[in-house]
Parts: C-alpha cells; sequence; structure tokens
C-alpha cells in the first residue's frame, strides 16, 4: 500500500494537469488518461472497472542517427474527441455482423526543439484500448528511420502469463506458463528446436500476449493492422514489470524505414473480469481498413483434406527421386530420373484423395510437392528453387485439374518459397497466372528456413510487405491466400479478406515432431486466435504416428474427441481434415462430424474460458438454424456444465455428442469415444467429462415439423 501511495504522489509531482486528457469507454467501463510529463514525455494509463490495469507508461520512438528522437520535450497543440457507432459484416467469419464502437481521442503533439509533429490516436472500446503513432506531412519530418519503438505497458503485478519467447523467425513453440517474474528463469527451457530462429532476450515474450491478475483480471497485448512496418514484440523489465515494444530489426539493426506522412500498427490491450470475452472481442479486426476487394463473390471458406499429413509424418516424401545431390531448374532432367517409391504427388495418390474428397463432400484437396526442386529446396541459400510452376514427370497438372472438375473438387496450390523471397516475387505474377489457367483458386504459400536475402528476419518491416504484396497480387487474380511460417496476423484480413488462412503458431505438425503440450489448444484461442484465424490442420484419429511410419516414435498429444471439437474451437474458414483416408475409414461413424460441420459462421457463443484449461463454444451455421458445439480440455480431468439458452425458443433440436469414453486419455486412451444423440430445446443443460487432452463436439440440428 505504501509503495502504490509513494508511485501514485510521484506521478502527481511530474506532469502538469493541463497536460491531461481524460477518454470513457462507450460502456464506462474503461477510462484512458493521456498524461504529458514535465519534460515532455507522452504517456497513458488505463483503468477498468476502477482497477488499475495498465499504470502509467511511456511513449514516444527512438530515431537512428538523429540528435533528437521522438521521446521528449513535447507539447500539446491539439486534442480531438469523437464517437465512432457502425455494424459491419465480414465475408466470412465467427458472426454475421460486428459493431465497431468506440471514443476517440486525437492528441497531437509539437516538439519544441525540432518543430516536428506527431499525433498519437487512442480508440476505447467497451473491450479495450487501441493507440498508434501517427506522423504527419510535414517539412521538418520526411524520411526517418526508427532504431526502436519505445511504448510501454506497466502492469500492476506479478501476473500469471501464458507466453513463447521472443524470436524474429518463429512463433512455432509451445506456451509456458509462469508468473512475470519467472520469464527470465524458464526462458531457455521454453525455447524448441526449428530450422530457424533467433530469439532476441531472456525476457522477451511474443504478441498475442495472454496475462491474468491474481484479482481475476484477463490481459491480452496484441497489435492491429501491422502494415509497412516491422512486428512488435515485447521484453520485459522483470524488476518493475513493465514491458516495452521491441521491433523486429532487419540485417543492419534498423527497425523501420518512414516516409511521412505514415503511421505505426495499433498497439491492443483487451481486457476483461470474464476471459470468455477475451475471446469474443472483435477489437483487432475493428482496427483495420474494410475491406479492399469490392467484388468477394469468389471468396469461399474451404474445408479440403490433402497430400501433407503422410508426408509430415514420413510416409511418403515431398522428393521425387534420390538420385541427384543437387538440383538446378531447367538443367536437371526429371524425365530421366529413376522415381524413389515415397513420392506422394503422384497422379494414382492424388486421384485417391480427389475421390475421398468427393465422396465426402469435401471442397477441396491440397497437394505439396507437386513442382520439380524438392530434392534440394532446404537449407542451401538457394534463390533459383522453385518456379512454382513445373510439375514432376508424375503429376499431370492438367489431368488431375479435369478429374477433380469432374468430381466437384478444386485443387489447392502449394507453393514453398524455402526462404527465398525475392525468387518468388520473381515468378509470382506467372505462378497466379498459371494456377487461374489450372482451375486453382486458392494456394498454400510457405517460408519455411533463413530468409536468404540480406540475412534478413521473417517478421522485419521488409518481409510484412512482401507478405501483404503477395495477398494484395492474389487478389488481382482472384486467389485466396493461406499463408504459413509468415507474420501472425493482426487482423488484415479484413482489409483483405482472401487471406482466408494463416499458420503463425505451432500447428498439428508438431504432434508428428515430438508432440505438443496436451493444452495447447486451450491457450491458442487466447492468444494467436486474436489476430484471425490459424490453419491449424486438426482431424488426426490415428495417435500412435509409428503406425504411418515405423521410424516416428511421436505421439499425438490429443484424444479423438479433442480432435473433432477443434473444428469448433480453433475457428477458421479454411478447415482441414489432416489424416488419411485410411485412417477415416476406420471411424467413419466420428468422421461424420467433420463433414457436417460449418465453416461459416452467423453467431459464436463462448460458454465455458479459461486459458490453458478449457475453452467451449457455440456456433450457429450460417443460413440454417443448426448449431455445433466444441469443448477442448487441458491437462486434468473435468466435468463441463454448459446450458444450451442459445437456441431458438419453442423449437427442439437432435443433438449428437462425440464425446470422451469415460477411460479415455490422451497418452494412454486417446481412441476412446462415444456417439450418443439426445433431443435438446433451449431449456436443456448437459454435463459432460472432457478427459485430459480430451473434450467433445456436438452436432445440434433442428427438428423440423
Amino acid at each position: 500500500m505504501k509503495q502504490f501511495l509513494f508511485t501514485a504522489l510521484a506521478w502527481l509531482a511530474f506532469f502538469s494537469p493541463a497536460q491531461s486528457q481524460k477518454l470513457q469507454s462507450p460502456n464506462g467501463k474503461f477510462v484512458m488518461e493521456f498524461v504529458l510529463l514535465n519534460d515532455g514525455t507522452p504517456s497513458y494509463s488505463l483503468n477498468y472497472k476502477n482497477k488499475a490495469v495498465v499504470k502509467p507508461s511511456k511513449l514516444g520512438l527512438e530515431l537512428k542517427d538523429d540528435k533528437k528522437s521522438l521521446l521528449n520535450d513535447f507539447t500539446v497543440v491539439d486534442t480531438k474527441t469523437t464517437t465512432f457507432d457502425e455494424n459491419w459484416k465480414p465475408v466470412w467469419g465467427e458472426v454475421a455482423s460486428i459493431r465497431n464502437h468506440y471514443n476517440e481521442l486525437a492528441v497531437t503533439l509539437n516538439q519544441k526543439e525540432t518543430e516536428r509533429q506527431i499525433v498519437i490516436r487512442f480508440r476505447l472500446f467497451d473491450d479495450g484500448l487501441g493507440f498508434r503513432y501517427e506522423f504527419p506531412s510535414q517539412k521538418n519530418l520526411t524520411y526517418f528511420v526508427i532504431k526502436e519503438e519505445r511504448t510501454q505497458f506497466a502492469m500492476t503485478g506479478d501476473h500469471t502469463a501464458f507466453w513463447i519467447p521472443g524470436d524474429y523467425d518463429t512463433q512455432e513453440y509451445d506456451y509456458t506458463t509462469s508468473k512475470l517474474s519467472e520469464i527470465r528463469g524458464l526462458a531457455e527451457k521454453a525455447k524448441t528446436a526449428n530450422v530457424s530462429q533467433t530469439s532476441f532476450s531472456t525476457t522477451g515474450v511474443q504478441t498475442s500476449l495472454m496475462l491474468k491478475t491474481a484479482d481475476g483480471l484477463y490481459i491480452n497485448l496484441h497489435e492491429a493492422a501491422l502494415i509497412d512496418y516491422s512486428c512488435m514484440h515485447l521484453n520485459l523489465d522483470d524488476k518493475t514489470m513493465v514491458f516495452e515494444s521491441w521491433l523486429t530489426p532487419d540485417a543492419k539493426g534498423d527497425k523501420g524505414y518512414m516516409q511521412a506522412p505514415h503511421h505505426s500498427p495499433w498497439r491492443t490491450i483487451i481486457v476483461s473480469d470474464d476471459a470468455r470475452e477475451i475471446l469474443a472481442s472483435k477489437i483487432t479486426l475493428n482496427l483495420n481498413d474494410p475491406s479492399k476487394i469490392d467484388d468477394t463473390s469468389w471468396i469461399k471458406p474451404v474445408k479440403y483434406v490433402g497430400v501433407w499429413w503422410e508426408m509430415i509424418t514420413g510416409k511418403s516424401s515431398w522428393a521425387y527421386t534420390d538420385e541427384f545431390p543437387t538440383v538446378q531448374l531447367g538443367v536437371t532432367d526429371f524425365s530421366k530420373a529413376k522415381p524413389n517409391g515415397k513420392h506422394g504427388a503422384n497422379n494414382a495418390n492424388v486421384k485417391k484423395y480427389i475421390d475421398f474428397a468427393s465422396k465426402h463432400g469435401f471442397d477441396g484437396v491440397l497437394v505439396e510437392g507437386w513442382n520439380e526442386g524438392w530434392e534440394d529446396w532446404f537449407g542451401h541459400s538457394k534463390d533459383y528453387v522453385f518456379d512454382f510452376v513445373t510439375p514432376y514427370p508424375d503429376f499431370d497438372v492438367k489431368g488431375l485439374h479435369e478429374y477433380a472438375k469432374s468430381k466437384g473438387v478444386k485443387m489447392i496450390m502449394h507453393h514453398e518459397t524455402s526462404g527465398s523471397v525475392r525468387n518468388y516475387e520473381r515468378h509470382l505474377d506467372k505462378a497466379y497466372q498459371f494456377m487461374k489457367d489450372n482451375g486453382y483458386d486458392a494456394v498454400k504459400s510457405g517460408y519455411v528456413g533463413s530468409i536468404i536475402e540480406n540475412g534478413g528476419n521473417h517478421y522485419n518491416q521488409f518481409m510484412n510487405n512482401h507478405y501483404q504484396y503477395a495477398i494484395e497480387k492474389a487478389a488481382d487474380y482472384k486467389i485466396m491466400v493461406n499463408a504459413h511460417e509468415a507474420v501472425r496476423p493482426t487482423g488484415i484480413a479484413r482489409t483483405y479478406p482472401n487471406l482466408i488462412g494463416n499458420e503463425a503458431a505451432r500447428g498439428t505438425e508438431y504432434q508428428s515432431f515430438g508432440g505438443s503440450k496436451p493444452n495447447h489448444v486451450t491457450v491458442l484461442p487466447f492468444t494467436r486466435l486474436v489476430g484471425g484465424p490459424m490453419d491449424y490442420t486438426p482431424g488426426i484419429f490415428e495417435m500412435d504416428l509409428s503406425k504411418m511410419n515405423k521410424d516416428n516414435n511421436s505421439h499425438v498429444n490429443s484424444t479423438l474427441a479433442n480432435q473433432l471439437a477443434l473444428y469448433v474451437t480453433m475457428y477458421s474458414p479454411l478447415q482441414m481434415a489432416a489424416d488419411t483416408p485410411e485412417n477415416y475409414d476406420r471411424f467413419l461413424d466420428a468422421f461424420q462430424f467433420i463433414k457436417d460441420v460449418a465453416i461459416d459462421w452467423s453467431d459464436s457463443k463462448y460458454l465455458e474460458a479459461e486459458p490453458g484449461q478449457y475453452v467451449t463454444v457455440a456456433r450457429k451455421a450460417k443460413g440454417t438454424n443448426n448449431w455445433f458445439v466444441g469443448n477442448v480440455n487441458g491437462d486434468a480431468p473435468r466435468t463441463s456444465t454448459i446450458k444450451f439458452d442459445f437456441l431458438e425458443k419453442g423449437k427442439k433440436y437432435e443433438a449428437t455428442i462425440y464425446a470422451d469414453a469415460k477411460d479415455a486419455h490422451y497418452k494412454t486412451n486417446p481412441q476412446a469415444y462415444t456417439i450418443s444423440k439426445i433431443t435438446v430445446t433451449n431449456k436443456s443443460k448437459l454435463a459432460q467429462l472432457s478427459a485430459p487432452g480430451g473434450g467433445y463436439a456436438i452436432s445440434i440440428i433442428e427438428i423440423k415439423k
């Protein structure tokens, strides 16, 4: 108490009340205060329901090769407050309509010595705060280089954090749960090997960062609208519990090349005393611009299968032959090579997946390893690694397209860049036109390995501009994009809804690389999914991967019922049934849920939520009166209790429940499940067991009179 009083008095002594501005959220639960300190340093604080969420925190940017940074010596020359309220309809999403309602404060600051101006714009919503830096056109601030952004987030205590290590090149880590004060000691243990990784600090973490206070407040720190700027990480001073922004540098260490007029991404703080409201927040989307694609009729949610998991597990390979020690495109003659017998992208195998997709009503088939170059694609700093148009001898592009078309199935293209983005951009128009000529409307792109141009990182300004360029170029060709190994999403899919998927986190593939924690999928909705949907590739039914490949001893740390629930809890308009047809054929009764579950929704209700422990979601299929429920559980067994009060009054529904059996366990008995049917109404309740690493899935279909 004495420490808090001292801090408050020190704060009061350090600013002039005339330089203070308050902003209240529309519902009055949030109060943000902007304060200019006596040395002209801008700062802010945030309260929720009269509780401090962010203590007074400094704002500003440090510039390179400049005698005066944009940190202090400011005066307030103008303040403007506005209110905004609209409802907008996403092209696809968790709900049919989104309300964008906020109060705004724009503070114009003038730096006395340099006569340079910046604007700090705050938007306070009913579920949190967004703010950004703006650099108006002016003669004294034209071109400048950011050395570091100095945005602070001063925490009120030693909160519990759900975090992954700060890294310029990968987000593919399991989450660690710890106190903030414990991050330093756990930093090395929290890292797992990746083909490209660059950590920067023993207290550095990535956004979206989920926190929980001792008195039950949930706090999420992230960013929105990451355009022409470096990705933000957070570095913790674990003595003061203050996070400071830490941008991703280029190879020279520079963190942003700016030309006014310009602005930063939004920094976001989502807060609630109910974890479900964190999941339901639409701040990230609302802080992005409306769609820049006028005609969005060609953008369709996709449920697909593919030649992928058999490669990930080692049952088959991307490469066509083992004969060549190196490959040079246009020189190496694959028509004379001896096939290795393991190449997955062959005509017969692809037709098997097309037949399976057609039989079970899937929209598309993804095929990886179809194009020349996979024999030595990785780890050589190779520029001309793929041309994205030349297939292997056993992959008939036109013939397979016609076969798929005759079955009512679309083919999904795969573009792996191997980190050679210059090569990809060089071929992009030709590759996209090749896709359109051969009936491909969607592409999965990849950026595995180190970025070879100038030794850059995956998340710096240059690379973020590349990812954006690829999305916008794809829109010109009416192509949907699912980017893997790219920067984590920040709501840009509102502006470019052809971005229908991202990986940008530790996905299902890691279940084949040693496994992920069983509670991993109870954390992702609070972290990675805050920025946008994830192509998590769920639906694995065979957990013992030695049955796929005798040399693979990995185990999928999930029950079968948990895998079904992911189609509801891990929102995405792009959902893969990732296992092989053979494994689905063994469990056709459970596979029925994957066939039935929708991928586009008119409404979503978060019924239960606690980060790292459990998530239960109900979603209404767009254009129907049918609902689907998913529950995923963490390490400990639990009884989930839910109400069906989201159902329409006076209606009856048949609920098919796919649940863990009593003896189910993610490690020892993952394929133990039960299927039952009951009639429910909006007055019904359910108490359902969820096993360790387990869960349940429910399809709720209206009974027509």
